[in-house]
């Protein structure tokens, strides 16, 4: 019932133009997203022996649909009002460097692989693949979504996007465990209020990037979490989060200094 009545206001409070773009953003992101995420082509024999060439290629498309969707909706947005997010946001130069943190982390430590590629160039071409992933989920999400929900309050928004991303990973056809949705749903939500966070703060859709991308290097990427023994994760994930952290501390500062000098 209070599901109902949230979506009624969210109607309500939303254009016609703007839930025409959400509906055209999702309905592309869920229906070709979920043809590579389910393999329903068949590119993918198994995800532990992927060519290097296939590991770039192919791992990107699970989030292919959602960078078209975003893309054909922004364009639209764009033309009623000026977009609130941007590829670098506000500092380029920031956004790049925290981009770099955990590819230069993954070829460092490297990650093994049953082709027998050198570990320390798989982990860089590996990041550099979930990158790009995380990318392209990340304009959807954040680039997008989340600034076209700016009208309506930001718990509505963090539980609406939370639920929205739960649903567009179809996982309750694949574990029907419902303690386990459950706990996937929770995650979803609390990492479209995280996210959301650090997008705000930064305006960056790389900086988002960024935090999603390692959210998949240490949990969920088939590719890479197999390749990678439990203490380099914490040691990449640490010092990747504390080093953003750091930047985005310095960036505000840096901001402000030139706001004052203005």
């Amino acid at each position: 019932m209070k599901f109902t009545c949230g979506f009624k206001v969210l109607t309500k409070t939303m254009t016609r133009k703007a839930l025409f773009r959400i509906t055209i953003f999702y309905i592309i992101g869920i229906i070709i997203s979920n043809i590579f995420r389910f393999n329903l082509l068949d590119l993918n024999k198994s995800e532990e022996n992927l060519s290097v060439l296939k590991l770039l290629l192919t791992s990107p498309l699970g989030a292919i649909g959602l960078l078209i969707g975003a893309l054909i909706s922004l364009s639209l947005l764009r033309k009623e009002r000026k977009l609130s997010y941007s590829l670098f946001g506000t500092s380029p130069k920031w956004s790049i460097i925290m981009m770099f943190i955990p590819i230069i982390l993954l070829g460092i430590f490297g990650v093994k692989n049953v082709n027998n590629v050198n570990e320390h160039y798989y982990g860089i071409m590996g990041g550099i693949g979930t990158l790009i992933y995380a990318f392209s989920e990340e304009i959807g999400w954040r680039g997008y979504l989340q600034d076209e929900l700016k009208v309506i309050k930001e718990w509505q928004r963090v539980i609406l996007i939370g639920f929205l991303w739960y649903l567009w990973h179809l996982s309750f056809l694949t574990n029907q465990n419902l303690v386990a949705n459950l706990q996937f749903l929770g995650w979803m939500i609390f990492g479209s209020w995280g996210i959301g966070k650090v997008i705000d703060s930064t305006k960056s859709i790389i900086v988002a990037t960024c935090f999603h991308m390692i959210i998949n290097i240490i949990m969920f990427n088939g590719y890479m979490t197999k390749g990678i023994d439990g203490s380099s994760k914490l040691i990449i994930l640490g010092i990747s989060v504390i080093s953003w952290i750091a930047i985005m501390i310095y960036w505000k500062k840096e901001e402000k200094t030139i706001d004052n000098n203005v």
